[in-house]
């Protein structure tokens, strides 16, 4: 079994900052991407930034220059950095991970619970 656990959601004002955390647990034997989506009340989820291997980047040109994705691999932690924050990223952001787990090996694509960001003065 493999769980993500998503942190540091919260209310904020325009232009104020959220950091998102997200750690994976459980029997993992390597995690290859790891990547944030958010979905906004009515829309569609959508995949915001992800990061493996090659490389990270940001999906989204709305939110490019504002966050930032970083992944801690000795603590299976991926990280969402969220500057100047507008009401328009308001959404549930969710962790999702593409992981090999230990014995049996199998590939897993895993989501996180969901964490709700609220920007709003």
């Amino acid at each position: 079994q493999v769980q993500l656990v998503e942190s540091g959601g919260g209310l904020v004002q325009p232009g104020g900052s959220l950091r998102l955390s997200c750690a994976a647990s459980g029997s993992i034997f390597g995690i290859n991407e790891m990547g944030w989506y958010r979905q906004a009340p009515g829309k569609q989820r959508e995949l915001v930034a992800s990061t493996a291997t090659g490389g990270s980047t940001i999906r989204v040109d709305s939110v490019k220059g504002r966050f930032t994705i970083s992944r801690d691999n000795a603590k299976n932690t991926v990280y969402l950095q969220m500057l100047r924050l507008k009401p328009e990223d308001t959404a549930v952001y969710f962790c999702k991970a593409a992981v090999v787990t230990t014995t049996p090996a199998r590939y897993l694509e895993v989501w996180g619970q969901g964490t709700l960001v609220t920007v709003s003065s």
